[in-house]
C-alpha cells in the first residue's frame, strides 16, 4: 500500500518550494508530498489520485491565488476527498475569509504567513490534524474497482468475468455510494446515456463499458497465442479441457487451451461440488477451477481467454481453428471440450431483464447483493439445488420453481435432504414462469401452475435460471458427424460408411473419442453419451490425450 499524500498548493513558486521543503523534511518518510501551482491543477490531480484510489490525508492551500482561491479549491476538492484535512495559508487581511471557511466548508485550520519556525508554527498543527485523520481514515483498497449499478447487465458481466477468473476487485454501487457516483461522473458526465461499468485500475487508468477481452488484456491474462502452430489445441476450459491440458503438457505436447469465458466451464459456477474424489467436505467449482488452471499453466499449457473458436477446418493432416478476432491457429490434433450452452428461458420480459435481476446460472457474484430479499430459482437439477443452498445463506426466502412433481427425478438425494432441512427454502412443484415484469430491474414474476393453469404474481428481487443446456457444437457443424441434438458422435457411434458431412475415411477403426475426422477428438458433455459428472469429464480429457498420442503415432 502506497503512503498517503499531503498536497500543498501555492501560485508563488518560491513559497511553494519552501513549504514543500519543510513538509517533506518532517513528513517525507510517512507521506508522499505533492505540490501544485494552482487550484485547478490541484483539483485535476486530486481527481486522478481518486481514480487510482490513492489516499490523501491533508490539503494545505494558499488563499490568495488567481482564478481559484484557496477556500474555493478546498470547497471543490471535498467532493473528491471528503475525509481529508483542510488547512488554509492566509495573510492577516484574510482572517475573515478563513473564519467564514470554517463555517462554510468545514476548514480544519488556518495558518498565518510566515510559518517560520515550522517546529513551532507548522508541525504541531499538522501533527494533530494528521493524527486525527489516521484515527478515522479507512485503508484504501488498492486493487481493481468496478463502478456501476446492480441493474446494469454490462456491470454484472464485468464482475462475473473477474470473479470467475479469480481476479480480486471491489464493487462500487453508484446508487448507494456518493463517492463512487462522483468518480463515475468525472468520467461519464452524460447522465442520460451513461455507459457502465467504469472499471478503475490501480495505475489510474479506466475502462468504460469494456468487453471482457479488454479487461483480460488490461489485467494481464493471455489473450493471444505465442506461436501459430501447436501439437495439440484444446477448445474449452471446463473439467474435460483442464484434464486434457494437464496430461497433454505433462506428456510433452506443445499445448494451447482456448476458453471463451473462464476456466472451469459450467462446473466453475457451482457453489459446491460434493461428489468429487479427494474433497470430503466438498469444494466450490471456482476453487476447483482455480487449482486446475494453475496446474495446467505450471505444466506449460498456454491458456487463451476470453477467446472463442468460431470455426474449424481441416487441410491435409492439419486442423485449423479460427478465433473470433480473426486469428488462425494450426495444430496436429484437436480436442473439443466445449461442453454445454445454457438454454434460454422463453418467457416474456426475461431477455430485457437479463443481468438486471434475472441471471443464468449461479451468479455467485450477486449472492450477497440480495441479502434479506426474496430470490427465486428456476429448475430442479443439482445446479439449482446447490445454488438454492448458497442463496439461503443470504436471501430472506429462496423459492424453487420446478416443472415436475418433485425434485426426486432430477436431483441427488443428499441435496434433496439438505433443501428439506433448510427453513427458508420452499419448493413449488408443477410451477413455470409465465413472464417477468420490471422497468430497469426485476420486480415481479408471473407464475403458472402447469397442472391447474392457475396464475399468480409474486414480488421478486432476483431470479436465477437453471433450465438445462444444449451441446455447444456449432463450431463443428458441417465438419464432423453430430446427432440430431447436436452432440458430437465418436468411435463406434458414427456412421462409418455414410453420415453427414462425411463417412470415416481411414481403414483403421476410429479411436473411442475420435470424431469422423481423424485427429479431432471430443471429450466431456459435448460428446454423445457422456455421463455428466465432473470426474467423468476430467477422465475423458485424460483419455483423449492418450488417444492423441496413438493418433500421432499413425501419421
Amino acid at each position: 500500500m502506497a503512503n498517503p499524500i499531503i498536497m500543498t498548493i501555492d501560485d508563488d513558486p518560491q513559497v511553494l518550494n519552501a513549504i514543500e521543503r519543510d513538509i517533506r523534511s518532517h513528513y517525507g518518510r510517512e507521506y508522499r508530498i505533492l505540490k501544485a501551482t494552482s487550484g485547478a491543477e490541484a483539483l485535476d490531480t486530486a481527481k486522478q489520485l481518486a481514480r487510482r484510489n490513492d489516499s490523501v490525508a491533508l490539503f494545505l492551500s494558499d488563499q490568495r491565488m488567481p482564478e481559484m482561491t484557496g477556500s474555493e479549491f478546498l470547497g471543490e476538492v471535498m467532493s473528491v476527498y471528503p475525509q481529508a484535512k483542510k488547512v488554509l495559508l492566509t495573510a492577516y487581511a484574510d482572517t475573515n475569509v478563513a473564519i467564514t471557511s470554517i463555517n462554510d466548508i468545514g476548514l480544519d485550520y488556518y495558518l498565518m504567513k510566515p510559518w517560520d519556525p515550522p517546529e513551532n508554527n507548522l508541525y504541531p498543527v499538522l501533527d494533530d490534524l494528521l493524527s486525527d485523520w489516521q484515527a478515522t481514515a479507512e485503508i484504501p483498497y488498492d486493487g481493481i474497482r468496478v463502478a456501476g449499478t446492480m441493474w446494469s447487465a454490462t456491470s454484472h458481466e464485468a464482475k462475473d468475468f473477474l470473479a470467475r477468473n479469480s481476479i480480486p476487485y471491489r464493487w462500487l454501487d453508484i446508487e448507494k455510494d456518493d463517492q463512487a457516483l462522483k468518480l463515475v461522473e468525472d468520467i461519464e458526465a452524460d447522465l442520460d446515456r451513461r455507459r457502465l461499468p467504469v472499471v478503475f485500475f490501480p495505475d489510474g487508468s479506466t475502462l468504460v463499458e469494456p468487453t471482457t477481452l479488454a479487461i483480460a488484456e488490461k489485467v494481464g491474462l493471455q489473450t493471444r497465442a505465442s506461436r501459430p502452430f501447436y501439437d495439440l489445441i484444446i477448445v474449452g476450459g471446463g473439467p474435460a479441457g483442464l484434464g486434457a491440458g494437464v496430461y497433454g503438457a505433462a506428456e510433452g505436447l506443445r499445448t494451447a487451451m482456448i476458453e471463451r469465458e473462464a476456466a472451469g466451464g459450467q462446473a466453475g459456477t457451482s457453489s459446491r461440488i460434493e461428489n468429487y474424489l479427494g474433497f470430503p467436505n466438498g469444494i466450490s467449482g471456482a476453487d476447483l477451477a482455480r487449482r486446475a488452471s494453475t496446474q495446467v499453466q505450471r505444466l506449460g499449457v498456454e491458456v487463451l481467454l476470453p477467446q472463442s473458436v468460431t470455426a474449424v477446418r481441416v487441410e491435409d493432416l492439419y486442423k485449423i481453428v479460427e478465433l473470433a478476432d480473426g486469428t488462425e491457429l494450426t495444430c496436429r490434433a484437436l480436442i473439443v471440450c466445449t461442453g454445454m450452452a445454457t438454454n434460454r428461458l422463453r418467457a416474456e420480459g426475461v431477455d430485457s431483464l437479463t443481468g438486471a435481476g434475472v441471471y443464468y446460472g449461479a451468479s455467485l457474484t450477486e449472492a450477497a447483493s440480495y441479502r434479506d430479499r426474496p430470490v427465486y430459482i428456476v429448475g430442479g437439477a443439482n445446479s439449482a439445488g446447490q445454488s438454492a443452498m448458497l442463496f439461503s445463506k443470504y436471501a430472506s426466502q429462496v423459492t424453487m420453481l420446478v416443472r415436475a412433481e418433485s425434485l426426486q427425478q432430477s436431483m441427488s438425494q443428499y441435496l434433496i435432504d439438505q433443501i428439506a432441512g433448510t427453513d427458508n427454502i420452499e419448493v413449488l412443484p408443477y410451477t413455470e414462469v409465465g413472464s417477468v415484469e420490471g422497468g430497469n430491474e426485476l420486480k415481479k414474476i408471473n407464475l403458472r401452475n402447469n397442472q391447474t393453469g392457475e396464475e399468480r404474481a409474486v414480488d421478486a428481487a432476483a431470479m436465477f435460471i437453471f433450465v438445462g443446456a444444449r451441446p455447444h457444437s456449432d463450431l463443428l457443424q458441417g465438419v464432423v458427424q453430430l446427432n440430431d441434438a447436436g452432440f458430437i458422435l465418436t468411435g463406434d457411434q458414427m456412421d462409418r460408411n455414410g453420415g453427414s458431412p462425411a463417412p470415416w475415411p481411414l481403414k483403421r477403426d476410429p479411436f473411442s473419442l475420435e470424431t469422423s475426422v481423424p485427429g479431432i477428438f471430443a471429450a466431456g458433455d459435448v460428446q454423445n453419451g457422456a455421463i455428466k459428472r465432473v470426474a467423468t469429464a476430467v477422465g475423458m480429457g485424460a483419455i483423449a490425450v492418450s488417444l492423441v498420442h496413438q493418433y500421432l503415432a499413425t501419421v
